[in-house]
């Protein structure tokens, strides 16, 4: 049995994950750098270590430090949130080599799905609908070109590991593929130590979607319905809805199958999303699987009904789902806006610093998932998102015109905030019509 978990990240997600153990009655251990000794996940956890320096490298990205405070606290599970090293094998093999239950997918399974060329080839033999591309990584131009050549223009060359939208070009002609090609590549280099990458046709004009699932250790796999992430800025998200206005229910369930189907393939276990591109002409494509909890994993909280973080924790200590596919309802709408330490007149720019006034509001069907407090010092260090602010509603009408409302009383003083540009998104015709797609932010911007 899990007893004591210790959360290996920070922010709203270590807040989020403490106070689930607290509700099911296990112990918790916060890690934090010396630059979040005041942060608020520090205060909230039972006991609290510090692992280094500001630097990540130095603090959440140390396994080492994080797997000593593991054991010296008396620990038996790790949880690592989002981001840092919730994808990395590595540490998940250290915790499996020293007896920690890490709260996640096995290593095997992560290496698998985190190489998106492997993952790819996976899902092709699994019968997946995958959209065409290489099926070995490529490490050259020359070797690339007539690939790109028989896929056909426009391609993307991707690296074949990492993320967050790293190491990614469009070439739309033959002509251009050298130069995208040398781009992507040296970008990947430098964000992941790594210069593997690969090609796939570029789906123009499609929609972000995808299915939240929860796959146990004894062959059970159910899908919680999908998220629509079409709203993001280089390629990273911004806004999140459930369910798709997009999808029939033909379509819900097709591409549900086609999630579970893909976790089977893959032999998952734990939380994952399986995330698809989506044509105008309905036709989707798996892109990739995140095995890890989503930033936005409470919009499906919301419209289930079913704590995402609580079922973590319970698969990884052993436990059979506790619901079956049938039992699984969608009903209302919820949506997510991030709010960030940004400052979108100007380019987006980070705006760390100390809160001087802050004011988050409640009431029915309104969720804020956040660790800031008046007085925080947002640093500089790290991601730059605040909170979350998380809505529900009967129809996607009244939960757009309640996200309105919550977003015009959020009071955050002495630092520049995104709240405003959310806020235009919100009142945009196309994205009130639902006519939205990943170009969304470029179009919005002119």
């Amino acid at each position: 049995m899990i007893n004591k978990v210790l959360i290996a990240n920070r922010g709203e997600i270590a807040v989020r994950i403490i106070r689930a153990c607290r509700e099911m009655g296990i112990e918790t251990v916060a890690v934090y750098s010396e630059a979040d000794r005041d942060a608020l996940h520090t205060q909230l956890a039972d006991e609290a270590i510090c692992i280094g320096p500001a630097e990540s490298t130095q603090s959440y990205l140390n396994m080492e430090r994080i797997i000593s405070a593991t054991i010296i606290s008396g620990a038996d599970a790790v949880h690592p949130g989002f981001g840092f090293l919730s994808e990395n094998a590595q540490f998940v093999r250290l915790c499996e080599k020293c007896n920690i239950t890490f709260i996640g997918p096995t290593a095997e399974v992560m290496e698998k799905l985190g190489n998106k060329s492997v993952a790819r080839n996976t899902m092709v033999e699994a019968g997946v609908p995958v959209i065409p591309g290489s099926a070995e990584s490529i490490y050259d131009v020359e070797t690339g070109a007539p690939i790109a050549d028989q896929i056909g223009y426009p391609v993307i060359i991707k690296a074949a590991l990492g993320g967050g939208g790293k190491g990614m070009r469009v070439a739309e002609t033959p002509e251009e593929f050298a130069s995208a090609f040398q781009m992507a590549q040296k970008e990947t280099q430098m964000a992941f130590g790594d210069n593997t990458m690969y090609i796939e046709h570029f789906v123009q004009h499609p929609r972000h979607i995808e299915f939240q699932i929860l796959a146990d250790e004894h062959g059970h796999v159910i899908h919680l319905g999908e998220r629509d992430c079409s709203i993001q800025r280089n390629h990273q998200k911004m806004v999140e809805e459930s369910p798709s206005m997009a999808l029939s229910d033909a379509l819900r369930k097709s591409m549900g199958e086609a999630a579970v189907k893909a976790a089977k393939a893959a032999n998952y276990t734990n939380a994952g999303t399986i995330e698809f591109l989506l044509e105008k002409n309905n036709n989707y494509y798996f892109m990739e699987m995140n095995t890890r909890i989503q930033v936005e994993h409470p919009v499906t909280e919301w419209v289930t009904g079913i704590d995402l973080i609580k079922e973590q924790i319970r698969i990884a200590d052993g436990q059979e789902l506790r619901h079956t596919q049938e039992e699984v309802q969608i009903t209302g709408h919820a949506i997510e806006c991030r709010i960030n330490a940004e400052n979108p007149a100007k380019n987006f720019r980070p705006s760390p610093g100390t809160i001087t006034e802050l004011y988050m509001p409640g009431g029915k069907g309104v969720r804020i998932d956040s660790a800031i407090y008046s007085g925080y010092t947002v640093p500089p260090y790290y991601d730059s998102m605040l909170a979350k602010i998380i809505v529900y509603a009967r129809t996607r009408s009244e939960a757009i015109k309640k996200m309105r409302s919550v977003l015009g009383e959020v009071i955050i003083g002495g630092i520049d905030t995104n709240i405003d540009y959310q806020y235009e998104i919100m009142n945009h015709p196309d994205y009130i019509s639902g006519n939205i797609d990943i170009e969304f932010i470029e179009k919005m911007q002119g």
